[in-house]
């Protein structure tokens, strides 16, 4: 049984003068770690649904998209030390599987672990996330893609106000590099995980558009509600 005041194991291992440290346990020990992703409830995302505002699909007076309205990719919004991507990277593992090292203010600059895309399930394990091959396996996504977030209402924001979406944690999740491309600026009328991945998608959807009051457009409200169906009764 794991004893709770050693779930750290400390390495001191010469890494360009950083500390080294191994997680051996729940990285939400860490007293530097971020809060575990939220649940979405179905019920509660049935209720949102209809009260989100209804836009056409792409209005013809929205300008045109571009990255650089949300911002320089990644921020560290909370004041931890850490940017959103490594905070999405520690939060999101498989508890117990995560080595970090402290890297200037970063307590837990993520270098190895293993991970579960949201999206098909599919298992990632890697060894050396300062690889850059290894690094664009594992992607950090908005769930609300900011292209879309930009048609549906972003656009109309202050630039200090697309910047906190585009780092909102509750937004973000760790996820497979192809699976993610092929997401994409795509909505659900357009793109969908496998079955049993699509009631947490199609409720963290409706989170994110529901707490930031972006828009739907019917054919994307329809595949959200097509979406809940697949989520248990209970």
């Amino acid at each position: 049984m794991r004893i709770r005041a050693a779930i750290l194991a400390l390495l001191f291992v010469p890494l360009s003068g950083c500390e080294l440290l191994e997680q051996a346990s729940d990285p939400f020990d860490d007293a530097a770690a971020v809060a575990p992703a939220p649940s979405y409830s179905p019920t509660t995302a049935r209720e949102q649904l209809p009260t989100l505002r209804v836009a056409e699909r792409r209005p013809a007076d929205v300008p045109d998209y571009s990255r650089r309205e949300f911002g320089t990719a990644w921020k560290d919004v909370d004041g931890n030390g850490c940017n959103q991507r490594d905070d999405v990277l520690l939060r999101d593992a498989v508890p117990g599987t995560t080595v970090v090292q402290v890297q200037r203010s970063c307590p837990h600059d993520v270098l190895a672990g293993t991970w579960v895309d949201p999206y098909s399930g599919k298992h990632l394990t890697f060894t050396d996330l300062k690889d850059q091959r290894q690094a664009q396996a594992i992607q950090i996504d908005h769930v609300v893609p900011l292209a879309e977030a930009w048609v549906s209402g972003a656009h109309a924001w202050s630039a200090e106000r697309r910047v906190r979406f585009a780092n909102d944690l509750e937004v973000l999740l760790a996820s497979d590099g192809p699976t993610n491309a092929s997401k994409g600026s795509s909505d659900p009328a357009a793109w969908r995980p496998k079955a049993p991945f699509q009631c947490s998608y199609a409720t963290h959807w409706i989170d994110v558009k529901h707490r930031w009051e972006l828009a739907v457009d019917r054919s994307e409200a329809r595949a959200l509600s097509e979406m809940l169906e697949t989520c248990d009764p209970s």
